[in-house]
């Protein structure tokens, strides 16, 4: 059977046939033009290393001054009309963050732990959104735009992590009102790097990495950086390990002063991916009838049932050539693909007419395949109007992904487990699973966009539109159906920012976001329209002059549209559901002293349901959403005294009560978690230990055993428990 589906515009309708689409690759490719330039050149050479102050090159310290995410150019932080939150490698570092995830636990509006340690995905809620999309160097990563989260990137290949608060849709198309992570890849510097690091901790923790790179020609235009690691842990669910090795080559070629080519490689390999489960809330949230809760460490699967693989891999390249000292041309490409293979038994529900310790479950197969093409071209040009200065951006992006999904399962009472009393080694027949899903879905998009940055005096006035046509392909190899739906939506943005001279800079901004809608309702109704977002925002930055302190502080109102939610009574969605999340952000980063920094954060977010078919959820707050959140990191190095060198942290995470179903009938306690860090330079102890530092990090101090969050009475997570490790470090 062929559905067809609506076409909004006559620009998507027939746009992706296979002819058209070479059509729009070859316009991409055309702008791509000034590589020419690059054999034509005969100019003398002056390389230098990267400026320190540029948003990828390397940075020390936990104050990051400028950023691109929001703006797509260096920007300083302080100038830019919109919450930005920057993750540095230091930080990242010196709190001893494995996934990306834990890199943003004490980043405002961040709900970084909501999963627990079943969060396989890197899956982040801010500001009640689920879930931040994610972003590598500025393209989409995992599929993003469409609502999923796919793969983990491993933070040790990585130079910053930033979150991007708000709707950013008008620079990145397809993302919801939120907000979005963008991650900055290690690149090659001039400066020579070599540094190996060897970890080990509790939970069997062995860990290997290196960094290298520098000038691979004598005039420094040829540059590399080549990362690596290797790991392997058991997790804090019994019987689940995960293992990982990592690879990451970079070049860049700098063959005039004017150009560079920049070329981004990876590839990840997790034999044992890590666990993701569910739990229900009689027994973690609440005791059973007996006063039992779950064991901390309850794995709900089966030992003997348990596959969880995956590989990722990407290349891509970064090439910008100034046409002149005001015009700059950017292109920006990747090609990447996610592999995985799960088979584990999943926890369904709790049996209604037996203990409240025993569980139903199923066991079920997974196999996906994903990839992904995105291209990225503008144009950066900076104009002056008489006393205006404009910084322009125009540019044309397009993305092409595929996603294959297969899901085999079986239910049946012979795969109840009693908690209590658990008794693993079931066996598994596949033999009698159903294929419930095999489906493929491409997805292209085309965005066109155009952004000015106008500064005069002391005002700084962003305006920002885009207009994207996105067009989805699904094929349901189940019953050999096949649909069609096409999407264009305008979003913008318009923001206000007065820099006074002593460092406060407050700020206005209002913009929106859309996200396709790929729900289906009543059988042969029309698509239903893009899920949408709008967003008021006001709030200040306080960097005080000559200071390497940032202080910033928002207050957003955010209205997401077109949600659907499941009809259980009609059988199918309807679209009628409408959130509302508004709240306060503040975010302190400051080096107080050569030995003292600081990092503070607090959030409250109240988000509620306006609109929904279940009349009991109306005017509830959401689920797994918690009000208040808090943190605090703060370290001291020792200069002078004879503890030189040594330097002690400590952070505490405070996560505030939140909701375990969108009808306010469970609530999920309160928690606070502890962090602990020492590090010690070994080269105050002997000469020949130069340039060698052992730090030691305890993540979760108390070893708190605590549920995370619920997002319904059968989604529920235990949180982390206490991580342990000590880190050698060694570079020359």
């Amino acid at each position: 059977m062929m559905t067809k589906m609506n076409s909004p515009g006559s620009f998507t309708s027939g746009l992706w046939t296979p002819k058209k689409r070479s059509v729009v690759l070859g316009s991409l490719l055309a702008t791509s033009l000034p590589f020419t330039a690059i054999a034509q050149s005969e100019e003398t050479l002056l390389v230098t290393a990267t400026a320190p102050d540029t948003p990828s090159a390397p940075l020390k310290g936990i104050v990051a001054r400028s950023s691109n995410a929001a703006t797509k150019t260096d920007t300083p932080v302080l100038t830019t009309p919109q919450s930005i939150s920057v993750v540095t490698r230091d930080q990242i570092e010196a709190q001893g963050a494995t996934t990306v995830a834990d890199a943003l636990n004490y980043t405002s509006g961040a709900f970084t732990n909501y999963r627990g340690s079943s969060n396989r995905n890197d899956e982040v809620i801010v500001r009640g959104f689920r879930y931040a999309p994610k972003f590598l160097d500025g393209l989409s990563y995992g599929l993003s735009g469409q609502g999923g989260a796919n793969g983990q990137i491993d933070p040790w290949l990585l130079e910053r992590v930033e979150l991007v608060h708000g709707p950013a849709s008008v620079l990145y198309g397809q993302v919801n009102p939120g907000g979005l992570i963008n991650m900055t890849s290690k690149r090659p510097t001039a400066e020579p790097i070599h540094k190996i690091q060897a970890r080990a901790g509790n939970k069997h923790l062995g860990e290997i990495a290196f960094d290298f790179g520098g000038s691979l020609s004598p005039d420094n235009t040829l540059l590399y950086r080549l990362n690596g690691i290797a790991s392997t842990q058991h997790q804090f669910i019994k019987d689940y390990k995960q293992e990982r090795i990592a690879l990451a080559p970079a070049l860049t070629w700098l063959p005039n002063s004017d150009t560079s080519l920049t070329f981004l490689t990876s590839y990840q390999n997790e034999p044992k991916a890590g666990y993701r489960n569910f739990l229900p809330a009689i027994g973690t949230v609440k005791p059973t009838d007996k006063g039992e809760y779950l064991p901390y460490d309850m794995n709900v699967s089966d030992p003997g049932y348990n596959q969880s693989k995956r590989e990722q891999t990407s290349a891509g390249y970064i090439f910008e050539h100034n046409l002149n000292e005001n015009l700059t041309l950017v292109q920006n490409m990747r090609y990447s693909t996610i592999e995985s293979k799960n088979k584990y038994l999943v926890y369904t529900t709790n049996n209604k007419n037996a203990s409240q310790s025993s569980i139903g479950r199923r066991a079920q197969r997974e196999e996906g395949h994903a990839e992904e093409l995105a291209f990225d071209n503008y144009l950066n040009a900076k104009i002056d109007t008489g006393s205006l200065a404009h910084n322009l951006v125009t540019g044309l992006d397009y993305k092409y992904s595929n996603s294959k999904s297969e899901l085999w399962r079986v239910g049946g009472s012979e795969y109840d487990l009693d908690w209590a009393h658990p008794v693993y080694g079931i066996p598994i027949d596949e033999s009698k699973m159903s294929k419930t899903i095999d489906s493929q879905k491409k997805l292209d998009q085309l965005g066109l966009y155009l952004q000015d940055h106008l500064e005069w005096q002391n005002w700084n006035l962003l305006l920002s539109g885009r207009q994207d046509w996105s067009e989805i392909r699904t094929l349901n190899k189940t019953n050999s159906t096949k649909e069609k739906q096409n999407d264009s939506q305008f979003t913008g943005r318009a923001a206000l920012l007065y820099a006074f001279d002593f460092g406060l800079s407050p700020y206005v901004s209002y913009s929106t976001s859309f996200e396709p809608n790929l729900d289906r309702g009543a059988p042969g109704s029309a698509p239903f329209k893009p899920t949408t977002g709008e967003q008021s925002e006001v709030g200040l930055k306080f960097q005080p002059v000559g200071s390497e302190t940032i202080l910033s502080l928002s207050l957003f109102d955010i209205t997401q549209k077109n949600i659907t939610s499941y009809n259980s009574v009609l059988g199918y969605n309807e679209q009628i559901g409408r959130t509302r999340s508004r709240g306060i952000e503040t975010e302190l980063h400051s080096q107080l002293t050569e030995e003292i920094e600081l990092i503070a954060s607090y959030t409250l977010t109240d988000v509620v349901i306006k609109e929904s078919n279940n009349a009991s959820q109306v005017g509830k707050t959401a689920a797994a959403t918690p009000r208040n959140m808090a943190s605090l990191w703060g370290s001291y190095t020792f200069r002078q005294t004879p503890l030189k060198s040594l330097t002690l942290g400590s952070g505490v995470r405070y996560t505030g009560s939140s909701y375990g179903d969108n009808t306010e009938t469970m609530k999920v306690p309160a928690y606070t978690l502890y962090d602990l860090m020492v590090r010690y330079d070994l080269g105050e102890l002997s000469p020949a230990m130069k340039n060698t530092t052992l730090q030691f990090n305890v993540n979760n101090l108390t070893d708190k055993h605590y549920v995370a969050s619920c997002s319904n009475s059968e989604a529920c997570f235990y949180g982390s428990g206490r991580s342990m490790f000590a880190t050698l470090n060694y570079s020359w």
